[in-house]
């Protein structure tokens, strides 16, 4: 399996070790060194919540220049149905895909029409996976139940993710009608720096294999989207009827909402959005046996992917938006759009399902279990003498963690601020106790 690809990175010489971003990170992945936020790649699930919560612009997220869009003759963007609802209600759905056009993209399809695919197929969840199936839906919180919760893994839907099946289908159909595959280029647009590091992951020699030709920031697209309607709105008006809509259904739209996942086999379902309280509530089902829920739809982002920290509008006007775009489309396909992704049949039944994870990729405090379990024993210890109020002076977010590091020997008790204004002294005691090298300072 790769080495997982992480899509956020530090600013350095923006950051001012101000701590807001390790306060708000959900995996505990941030610690503030020398003045400055230092990530744990092991951790770090891409959330995007520490973007979100610095003020200094300090932490960025990578994606592919626009400009690799004009290698190709044939340039396919997959645009989730959220991209629609950044947008004020008097641009219309057709302007905002004329304008798509005019940025440079030929050909469109909805990343969510994948779940349209999947209907035409009659594909469903495999029946060796466990209930309650876990939506796989959110590429942050299937990184987490990887890392974190390993003991779930099996509970992840198999189904491969709506905008994967989507991209499948469109170099199909784009690839039959060029007739040069080397000219056809699919860009995946995404709200979530999450998908970014999934799809970057399986990267090779500079192209997202057998999928994605790039990936582009909502955000980036959507300034070129607005500058595009607001020097052509005239010239936009006058060919709206000439513009089609790709197609999609209403149930499909609304699957990035939360509470939008409708898994056709499902009798009861659970949805839980926004990244802690997701944490909170898998803290609890690895404990529990006596769930009685069918399907989990869990969202690390607030209200879904409108929530998204690449996302330009307000998340629940954005979701009202949306709401209303579900009423737009139709509730079944045509029999013209069937039979596009009936064409395709054997192609996307061989890609439907995701390969299952080869390797371990939880994180533990050591491979050897005897030393895991002495060093949760240790961290216990150093817990109980820290003084429990998680001020992050000493560049941990919390004072369990702070310990935990201690125990790893990648921390000092020393860093330890109430300890070491409160008494110098006891402090060398415990840094005794716990086999670090004994201060000569009084």
């Amino acid at each position: 399996m790769s080495t997982y690809h992480h899509s956020l990175a530090i600013r350095e010489r923006l950051c001012h070790g101000c701590t807001h971003c390790m306060k708000k990170c959900p995996t505990a992945a941030i610690r503030i060194e020398k003045g400055r936020a230092q990530v744990d790649s092991a951790k770090c699930i891409n959330c995007g919540q520490c973007m979100q919560a610095c003020a200094n612009n300090a932490i960025g997220v990578e994606q592919s220049p626009f400009e690799m869009l004009f290698s190709f003759k044939q340039r396919v963007a997959i645009v989730p149905a959220v991209f629609f609802s950044q947008f004020e209600e008097e641009i219309t759905n057709k302007q905002i895909c004329m304008a798509l056009y005019d940025i440079g993209f030929t050909h469109l399809y909805f990343a969510e029409f994948g779940i349209d695919i999947l209907d035409v197929l009659g594909v469903t969840e495999p029946e060796d996976v466990p209930k309650p199936v876990i939506s796989n839906y959110c590429p942050a919180v299937k990184h987490l139940i990887h890392t974190r919760y390993p003991g779930l893994v099996q509970h992840l839907s198999r189904l491969r993710a709506p905008s994967q099946l989507t991209a499948i289908l469109a170099r199909a159909e784009v690839d039959l009608l060029s007739g040069s595959p080397e000219d056809t280029g699919v860009f995946l647009i995404t709200p979530c720096p999450a998908k970014i590091a999934e799809l970057k992951t399986e990267e090779s020699d500079g192209i997202i294999t057998g999928l994605f030709d790039g990936v582009l920031n909502l955000d980036t697209v959507y300034n070129m989207v607005r500058n595009s309607l607001t020097k052509n709105r005239r010239r936009f008006a006058a060919a709206l009827e000439d513009t089609i809509l790709p197609p999609m259904t209403a149930r499909a739209c609304k699957w990035s909402l939360i509470a939008g996942e409708k898994p056709t086999d499902t009798l009861r379902r659970l949805a839980i959005d926004e990244i802690h309280q997701v944490i909170d509530f898998l803290e609890y089902i690895e404990e529990e046996d006596d769930l009685t829920i069918d399907f989990l739809e869990l969202k690390s982002c607030a209200e879904g992917c409108v929530g998204g920290i690449l996302c330009t509008r307000n998340k629940f006007l954005a979701k009202e938006r949306l709401t209303h775009l579900v009423t737009q489309f139709p509730e079944t396909l045509d029999d013209a759009t069937r039979a596009r992704i009936l064409a395709h049949a054997d192609l996307l039944r061989e890609n439907v399902y995701e390969q299952e994870p080869e390797t371990d990729e939880s994180i533990k405090l050591d491979e050897d279990l005897e030393v895991a379990i002495h060093k949760m024993e240790k961290a216990r210890r150093i817990v109980a003498a820290l003084p429990g109020i998680d001020c992050g002076l000493c560049g941990a977010p919390t004072c369990a963690e702070l310990a935990r590091d201690i125990a790893q020997s990648s921390a000092s008790i020393r860093q330890c601020a109430v300890l070491r204004l409160k008494d110098p002294k006891e402090l060398n005691t415990l840094a005794r106790i716990w086999g670090e090298k004994i201060s000569t300072e009084s």
